[in-house]
């Protein structure tokens, strides 16, 4: 018993009174991974095959074949012929198997020649499909928090995950024989999918600690689905596509949550990292000051509880501007240290902090301070030795002298800018 191709023109009556029978997959759902063959047309008038055996197909019966379908045809239990080459085909209970493999090429020959199907010798002959599209929409959750070590926050963060994964059949033949329950004639992949999520959530952690050790951020874990398919996939590949015949198409994290003491710890990391800028720690501890003036000033236990409590948040506003004190000083500190660059590039600064590098302070307009006892060569550089540090020229000759309070050339005893004395 076998299947040939079948190449006519339906005239008349059409295809359903050509052959005995026509057959083709029930109706598949979203989800439905494996159905029966069923008579096209059972109860139409001008179907003359009233009183056929029940599951046997007839010699010369025609089996609808469509795209994403893998047709198999079963003789007893065992598969005798098959075909994932969208058509119709004829089947010919005198011909050897045409095994018309499609898009698997030789792969399923192949498997077909190792793989021995069992079953009760019989005259029981039916037509199965297994559905080649995509099967979406598998919900999965964590049943409990998947740990996560986190390099950022340098702690180990306990996460859960929700969501859906998706999967794809790569080779029909072995997902019959390996998932496909016996004597099933309608499969929905929920109804079998308990064993496989178990196996998805381990290799899930798996995947997820080896995200960790790539140094991905907790945070970012929902925006790398792509990624986490490929782990998924990795993970899965020999129990999955290997064993079972189908494999992880893709993984979608509907949301992605932390247990109590990873918020706390993520918290306080996100805050240190804020109170860490001094700018930020200057806003928070005068807002603390407001607030506290404010709580003083409420006070409802009458006029003398309010002085006191008034006289409380001046103390405390002492400490609090000691302490807005020394934020200051750290945040001249970085501002210096920010401005280091430029002044080693030429630039100077000036005594409000700001700086420059043209002849005048552009915060404050004051002169640029020349260095005390210097002279100015003609490349631009001023200098206190005998030789330009810039350009090497010697200092010129000259019986004047530089003022070291403005920098004026003076040839007198006292200076023509500031007058004051020549040292």
């Amino acid at each position: 018993m076998g299947i040939v191709k079948a190449v006519f023109n339906a005239v008349g009556g059409g295809l359903a009174d050509s052959w005995q029978e026509v057959l083709e997959a029930d109706s598949m759902g979203e989800q439905i991974v494996f159905t029966k063959g069923v008579k096209v047309r059972a109860k139409d008038k001008r179907n003359n095959n009233k009183r056929g055996t029940a599951d046997t197909i007839s010699n010369g019966s025609i089996i609808h074949v469509y795209d994403n379908q893998f047709m198999l045809l079963v003789d007893g239990g065992k598969v005798v012929d098959f075909t994932a080459e969208p058509g119709y085909y004829k089947v010919d209970n005198s011909a050897m198997p045409s095994l018309f493999a499609g898009q698997f090429g030789d792969s399923l020959k192949e498997t077909f020649s190792r793989v021995k199907y069992g079953g009760v010798p019989s005259a029981s002959q039916k037509a199965f499909f297994i559905n080649l599209q995509e099967i979406k929409g598998i919900k999965f959750g964590t049943r409990t928090p998947v740990n996560y070590f986190d390099n950022f926050y340098n702690s180990e963060l306990f996460l859960r995950a929700f969501g859906h994964y998706s999967i794809k059949v790569t080779d029909p033949l072995k997902f019959y024989a390996e998932v496909v329950p016996r004597n099933a004639e309608r499969v929905d992949f929920n109804e079998i999918n308990e064993q496989y999520l178990s196996e998805f959530l381990e290799a899930l952690q798996a995947a997820l600690n080896k995200m960790s050790v790539d140094g991905i951020r907790i945070s970012h874990v929902p925006s790398k689905s792509r990624e986490l398919s490929q782990y998924m996939a990795t993970e899965l590949d020999e129990s999955f596509r290997n064993m079972r015949g189908f494999e992880i198409q893709s993984v979608g994290l509907a949301s992605v949550s932390y247990d109590e003491e990873s918020k706390k710890l993520i918290n306080m990391r996100n805050q240190g990292a804020m109170l860490g800028d001094a700018a930020v720690r200057e806003g928070y501890v005068q807002g603390a000051m407001a607030r506290g003036f404010e709580a003083a000033g409420s006070n409802s236990a009458g006029a003398a509880q309010t002085f006191m409590g008034m006289g409380m948040g001046m103390n405390a506003a002492g400490g609090f501007g000691a302490f807005s004190e020394t934020n200051r000083a750290q945040m001249q500190q970085q501002a210096a240290a920010a401005a280091a660059p430029a002044a080693s590039a030429g630039g100077w600064t000036c005594a409000c902090g700001t700086v420059n590098t043209g002849k005048f302070c552009a915060e404050c307009g004051s002169k640029k301070p020349e260095a005390a006892g210097g002279w100015t060569c003609s490349c631009g550089a001023v200098n206190t030795g005998k030789f330009c540090s810039e350009c090497g020229s010697k200092k010129p000759e000259s019986d004047g002298w530089f003022c070291t309070e403005c920098g004026t050339k003076n040839t007198g005893r006292f200076c023509a800018n500031c007058g004051k004395k020549k040292d």
